[in-house]
């Protein structure tokens, strides 16, 4: 097998201390089942959490291929994975691209590949990106800030209609044609233009008795707008039959969604892959007929794994 290329690692995002906790690490684990010499691939690394696992039960000489389109969460990554030096390969890369990336090392498949869809934990927590209304920021949400539309941007372009349908469409929001109302009665004032402002907006929109009880009002409008900004579900209908396409036989695809949108669609293409594969030596099924989700345990200490599903699919 050929050796990988060092990477140098990207620079490092600083000023926020918080240590992203991996979601279903142990379940993650299990069905990967590293091994030395092989070859995994984690197209959405984010601060590293499962990447590291992997490198751990892979040791001495598994290898790991590192992808993120976040440029600043991989400097986190990079301290996190420097102890492992030349088994890690880190890029500046969009999943969608994985295939192309492990043809460019030299290698014609790889043992396995993850996916964990989603907004990572030092994304939520830094308020300049805008992807929280728990933090007042900027109204960025965009995974890549070297280009691209904005969140505030695209709220504050949008006709009614388009923004209504985004809200109701992405984040299966009940009270989008009210709040879209509202965001564009407010534009006309002020363009919207922090993550507070529009929260702000939100929970006033929603009748108090409609509002939802665990979760705070501007949460799907927040989805909805984050999903559109990073084309999020096209994104993920052209990255499963790419990642697939990665594995060596008896690899396996891991994919961590986090609502209902994304995890229909990881879904149906795993069906569809299993019942017409993306190529006559493909054999390909699905290992989890019910999503895998967290223990109550680890529920309890870590939020996030809340709403996770894992769906497992291997080439046989």
């Amino acid at each position: 097998m050929p050796e990988f290329r060092a990477r140098s690692c990207l620079e490092t995002a600083s000023g926020h201390p918080y240590k992203h906790v991996p979601v279903l690490l142990n379940e993650v684990v299990d069905f990967l089942r590293p091994h030395p010499a092989g070859v995994y691939v984690d197209a959405t690394l984010g601060e590293g959490g499962h990447a590291e696992a992997i490198l751990r039960a892979s040791a001495a000489d598994g290898r790991l291929i590192g992808l993120d389109r976040d440029r600043e969460v991989l400097g986190r990554a990079c301290q996190r994975l420097a102890a492992f030096g030349e088994r890690v390969y880190i890029a500046h890369r969009l999943a969608s691209e994985m295939r192309s990336i492990v043809h460019e090392l030299g290698l014609s498949c790889v043992d396995g590949v993850l996916l964990d869809l989603g907004v990572s934990s030092y994304q939520l927590e830094a308020p300049e990106r805008g992807f929280s209304f728990m933090h007042e920021g900027p109204l960025d949400m965009r995974m890549d800030r070297t280009h691209g539309e904005t969140a505030a941007m695209l709220i504050n372009r949008l006709a009614e209609p388009d923004l209504m349908a985004l809200i109701q469409g992405y984040g299966e929001e009940r009270w989008a044609r009210r709040i879209a109302r509202a965001i564009v009665r407010a534009r006309r004032r002020k363009p919207l233009q922090t993550t507070a402002e529009l929260a702000a907006l939100v929970t006033q929109v929603i009748p108090p008795a409609a509002r939802p009880p665990r979760i705070h009002p501007a949460t799907r409008t927040f989805q909805a707008l984050r999903i559109a900004v990073n084309q999020e579900l096209t994104a993920l209908e052209r990255t499963l039959p790419e990642a697939a396409m990665c594995l060596r036989e008896g690899g396996r695809l891991c994919v961590i969604a986090y609502h209902s949108l994304e995890d229909r669609i990881v879904k149906q293409t795993f069906r569809r892959l299993e019942q017409a594969p993306p190529a006559p030596s493909f054999a390909l099924r699905v290992l989890t007929r019910k999503p895998v989700t967290a223990s109550p345990a680890e529920r309890q200490v870590n939020p996030r794994a809340r709403s996770a599903k894992l769906r497992v699919l291997e080439r046989l």
